[in-house]
């Protein structure tokens, strides 16, 4: 096999095999932390981190914004003539891509892979044969398909919902193009499905059935559910939470609502938990809250990793630079057990005005190794064992005695109450260290 994948053409041609060089390299186009093959506990870093490529935001994005037109003109859809034939000029860019950055898996929406077609059977023979050609470069470069999903949001059939559209014709054709993509991610040996619910919501309540939307959005999981299953799939479904954008209101705001919703509808076996850092801030809650929620709940699944932007309150799908956050997502999935079938996928896109070829690098390289640092700290937190320790301690009193009898259902409320009728003085009245253990994180963040 060839140090990187080559179609007809070759679309990066100034920029060859990414490599580690180590933190005192000043070539933008190295890694400075992210090494491979480095042993990191008892896994190599690219099996904890599992990286994955966004499919979409890296080569179907164009740098259109509300207030102006495309700024990335990309070769492999401006010297191509039919849609087709730009889709696969497209998947031949995108796998140099994934070969000339190390990148193990990538993820993609049904129409980022295949046009759609006139007809929704015309759409999946597109889809069909796109998929063909994914698997034969699948299997030349040892690249892997991380989930699949299908977009039901960008055509206006879409405008009011896919499966919890007030038309029942929206939610057949919906569930046409979700067989397809399921289709494609089988034959593809995906590791995943993910539904997002891009415009599952409602924009005002004066028109909005929502118990009965909600309704058909669960049995349209367990209808895609089951057909995966009879198909073969063996892998997880995944949901990913999102309050708002494009709709007002969502149906899944968050982990805690996304839990509910899959509990209710009897959908918490099959389905776990796809978790953006962007979409965690924009329901008002950190990275580090929505992983340990879903951990908590053993609802965690995957990532899609990126960050926003404080001061812009919308979804700006950044790459991620911050190490401390980083360096609490990792301590989060090491603690739910690591990855599994899931992985990081950089649901990030460079900005509008990145219009170099090798922007697309540098911001992957980035947040590559924003997150090996992550990896690295988090790892030491956990071999150390002063969090963790601080944490165990603080609930000791919930290990012996009456403390152990209520966790494990012995005491009723009258006993509970009497016990606490017993107890006086100085009760909570213990110190937090709040402010220790940030100082202890940064410790571990600087390297001391």
């Amino acid at each position: 096999m060839a140090d990187f994948y080559v179609g007809k053409k070759e679309y990066f041609p100034k920029i060859k095999k990414i490599k580690y060089e180590g933190p005192k390299s000043d070539n933008p186009l190295a890694f400075k932390y992210y090494d491979p093959e480095k042993l990191v506990g008892k896994k190599k870093m690219k099996d904890h981190l599992r990286f994955a490529i966004a499919y979409w935001h890296s080569f179907c994005a164009d740098g259109t914004d509300p207030f102006g037109q495309a700024t990335h003109v990309h070769p492999w859809t401006s010297d191509a003539g039919t849609p087709m034939e730009a889709a696969e000029h497209k998947l031949d860019a995108a796998f140099e891509f994934f070969t000339k950055l190390g990148a193990n898996f990538y993820c993609f929406h049904d129409r980022d892979l295949a046009p759609e077609g006139q007809t929704p059977a015309e759409s999946e023979k597109n889809l069909v044969e796109m998929t063909g050609k994914a698997k034969k470069l699948q299997k030349a470069t040892g690249v892997k398909l991380l989930w699949g999903t299908a977009n039901l949001f960008s055509n206006p059939r879409y405008m009011n919902g896919a499966a919890s559209n007030p038309e029942f014709g929206v939610l057949a054709v919906a569930a046409n193009q979700v067989k397809a993509a399921i289709d494609a991610t089988i034959e593809l040996g995906g590791q995943g499905y993910t539904f997002w619910g891009g415009r599952e919501g409602y924009m005002t309540l004066l028109n909005t059935d929502l118990k009965r939307e909600k309704d058909h959005l669960g049995r349209f999981f367990a209808l895609a559910r089951d057909y995966a299953r009879k198909q073969g799939f063996k892998g997880v479904f995944y949901v990913e939470p999102k309050p708002m954008e494009p709709t007002k209101h969502q149906y899944d705001y968050d982990v805690e609502t996304v839990a509910l919703f899959l509990k209710n509808y009897g959908l918490e076996k099959d389905f776990r938990m796809n978790i953006e850092s962007n979409h965690a801030e924009l329901a008002g809650h950190d990275f580090f809250h929505e992983l340990e929620t879903a951990s908590a709940l053993g609802l965690f699944g995957s990532v899609d990793a990126n960050r926003g932007d404080f001061i812009n309150g919308w979804d700006t799908d950044q790459f991620p630079w911050s190490v401390y956050e980083t360096a609490l997502a990792m301590y989060a999935i090491l603690r739910a057990g690591g990855f599994t079938t899931g992985g990081l996928n950089f649901d990030a896109k460079i900005r509008r005005n990145s219009v170099d070829p090798a922007d697309l690098f540098i911001a992957h390289i980035g947040g590559m190794d924003t997150f090996a640092i992550g990896l690295e700290v988090a790892n030491r937190i956990v071999k150390d064992g002063v969090i963790p320790g601080f944490v165990k301690k603080r609930y000791a009193s919930f290990n012996t005695g009456d403390g152990a009898k209520f966790e494990k259902g012995g005491l009723n409320f009258t006993e509970l109450a009497k016990i606490g009728g017993e107890k006086y003085g100085s009760l909570g009245i213990s110190s937090g260290k709040q402010e220790y253990l940030e100082n202890v994180l940064n410790s571990y963040l600087l390297g001391l």
